[in-house]
C-alpha cells in the first residue's frame, strides 16, 4: 500500500475514535468485568467496551454482530470489510456479506425491585428511560421486574412510555429472583418480531430465591441468540455471600453471549450506562458468511473475529459471539 493512502487510513480512523470519545460522559465509578487482558481505560471514556448481539443461524447463512473498540474503550467505527477475518472452529471463513446499519431489535428490560433496591430504585427508573430514549425508534421491548419471583410487567410494545408507566408504582420489597426473571426473558424473546435481541439486566446483587440454577440459565442463554447486557450496582457494605457473589454471577451470564457486565459503586451513573448500551446496539459490524462446514449435526461451532489493519494503527480490540450452534437434520 502506498505510504500516501495508508497514511490517509490511518488518519481517517483515528477521526472515527477520537469523535466517538468526545460524545462520552465522564463514568469514572462504572468498571466493565472482565477487563480481557487490558489496563483500566480512561474513566471518562471506558463504557465503550462494546458487544455484540445476535447470531443467526440458517441453513447456508451466519451474521456476527462485532463491536470494535479501542485502548480506552471507545467505540470505531471507520471499518470496511478488508479490516476483518473470520474463522469458524479455526478454520477460515470468507465474508460475504458485510454492513453496519441501525436495524431495530428487540429489547427485554429486567429490573431488580427487591428490597435492597430501596435507595437505588429512583436511578434505575432514570436508566430506563435513558434507555429508552437513546434506542431506535423502531426497536420494541418488554419489561420484568423481579423480587420474590418474576414477572412480566409489560409485554412488547414500541410505546415507550407503557414500559416507564409500569416502573411508576412499584415499591422494591422482597428478595432476588434474578436466574427465574432470565429464564422468564428469554422464553419471552420468542415473541420478538426482529432477528436482533438483547436483555438489559439492571441488579444490586446475587440471587437468593429462584428455582432455576445458573447451569440452567446458562444452557438456556447459550441456545437462544440473545445478547444480555447486565448492570451490578454494589452496596458499600456487603451482607450476604450471595450479594458479594452477585457482580460475577451476572459477569458470567453476560459472558456466555459474549457481552460486558458492568459493575458501579454507585447507582448516578446507571442512565448513562444504559444509553451507551442503547447507542452500541445502534453500531454494529454485521458479518455474513456461508459455513464451509455442510454437516448438520446440531453441534457447538466456534467463532473468531480477528482485525486486519494497517501499520500505525493503535491497539484495537474485537468483540464477538463466540458462537452457534449448527443446523440439524
Amino acid at each position: 500500500m502506498p505510504v500516501l493512502k495508508q497514511s490517509c487510513i490511518v488518519a481517517a480512523l483515528l477521526v472515527s475514535i477520537c469523535l466517538r470519545g468526545q460524545t462520552q460522559s465522564d463514568l469514572s465509578q462504572v468498571h466493565v468485568l472482565p477487563r480481557h487482558g487490558s489496563a483500566e481505560p480512561d474513566t471518562a471514556l471506558h463504557l465503550d467496551k462494546a458487544n455484540n448481539d445476535i447470531i443467526h443461524s440458517k441453513v447456508d447463512l451466519v451474521l456476527v454482530p462485532v463491536t470494535v473498540t479501542d485502548e480506552a474503550n471507545r467505540l470505531v467505527t471507520g471499518l470496511g470489510q478488508k479490516n476483518f477475518h473470520l474463522f469458524e472452529d479455526k478454520h477460515p471463513q470468507p465474508i460475504k456479506n458485510f454492513w453496519r446499519e441501525d436495524e431495530p431489535v428487540s429489547i427485554g428490560i429486567l429490573v431488580d425491585v427487591s428490597g435492597s433496591m430501596s435507595d437505588k430504585f429512583d436511578r434505575a427508573q432514570a436508566a430506563v428511560k435513558a434507555l429508552l430514549q437513546a434506542s431506535n425508534p423502531q426497536d420494541e421491548f418488554f419489561l420484568v421486574t423481579f423480587a420474590n419471583q418474576p414477572m412480566l410487567q409489560r409485554d412488547f410494545t414500541q410505546n415507550t412510555n407503557e414500559i416507564q408507566d409500569s416502573l411508576l408504582f412499584r415499591t422494591p420489597k422482597g428478595m432476588t429472583s434474578l436466574l427465574d426473571a432470565v429464564m422468564l426473558a428469554v422464553n419471552n424473546m420468542k415473541k420478538a418480531r426482529y432477528r436482533r435481541r438483547a436483555l438489559v439486566i439492571i441488579s444490586d446483587g446475587g440471587d437468593n430465591r429462584s428455582r432455576f440454577t445458573e447451569k440452567n440459565v446458562k444452557s438456556l442463554i447459550k441456545e437462544s441468540d440473545v445478547l444480555v447486557y447486565s448492570i451490578a450496582v454494589c452496596d458499600s457494605v456487603v451482607k450476604t455471600e450471595e450479594e458479594r457473589l452477585g457482580p460475577e454471577l451476572l459477569a458470567d451470564i453476560s459472558g456466555v453471549t459474549g457481552a460486558n457486565a458492568y459493575l458501579l459503586d454507585s447507582p448516578t451513573t446507571l442512565p448513562k450506562v444504559t444509553e451507551h448500551i442503547a447507542l452500541q446496539l445502534r453500531n454494529q459490524y454485521i458479518l455474513g458468511y456461508s459455513p464451509s462446514n455442510s454437516r448438520r449435526d446440531g453441534k457447538w461451532r466456534r467463532i473468531k473475529v480477528k482485525l486486519a489493519l494497517p501499520r500505525g494503527i493503535p491497539p484495537l480490540y474485537v468483540q464477538a459471539k463466540t458462537g452457534y450452534y449448527g443446523p440439524t437434520e
